[in-house]
């Protein structure tokens, strides 16, 4: 019972949503827009971890991280690294 109300919630949600960017014209180029920063922001914390650009250092892949990046850009990158290396030795 508790799950098939949590799924109507979130459906009512996901609908009310879409009517939302729809009716204001934010429509798909908004999705695009942020899927394409989630993308890049991946790929930038890829790429610090496996180049071999400072040894030791790994940023896992995950929401948090990734929403910093693609937030912040590149500078988020450089966050993460001296929030990793300064508090974590």
């Amino acid at each position: 019972m508790k799950s098939l109300i949590l799924g109507s919630v979130l459906v009512v949600s996901l609908v009310a949503l879409l009517v939302i960017l729809f009716k204001k014209r934010i429509g798909l180029a908004w999705f695009t827009s942020f899927g394409i920063h989630l993308v890049l922001a991946a790929v930038g914390i890829y790429i610090v971890n496996y180049s071999g650009w400072i040894t030791g250092v790994y940023i896992p892949l995950n929401p948090a991280t990734i929403g910093t990046v693609s937030i912040l850009g590149l500078p988020g990158v450089g966050l993460l690294l001296g929030l990793k290396i300064s508090l974590f030795g």
